[in-house]
């Protein structure tokens, strides 16, 4: 099996987390967190880019990613 096949068998399993920054999110949400009392956020993608859930802490995006079989990467 090459390389490149097995990347593309892992992409299936892979998410990614990353800060987000509050200014990057709809006000209503901005809003929300800040109640909470949060100033920043981490989201978790898919290896297609699309978002698939936005949490408080970046240990908690590792653990709901993990809980799912999935595999966490941080990108910075």
């Amino acid at each position: 099996m090459s390389r490149h096949t097995d990347i593309e068998a892992l992409g299936g399993s892979l998410v990614y987390v990353r800060s987000v920054e509050m200014d990057e999110l709809p006000e209503e949400v901005q809003d929300e967190a800040r109640e909470g009392g949060l100033d920043k956020l981490y989201a978790l993608h898919r290896a297609d880019g699309e978002q698939v859930a936005l949490v408080g802490d970046r240990s908690l995006a590792f653990n709901i990613a993990i809980q799912n079989d999935l595999q966490p990467v941080s990108v910075h």
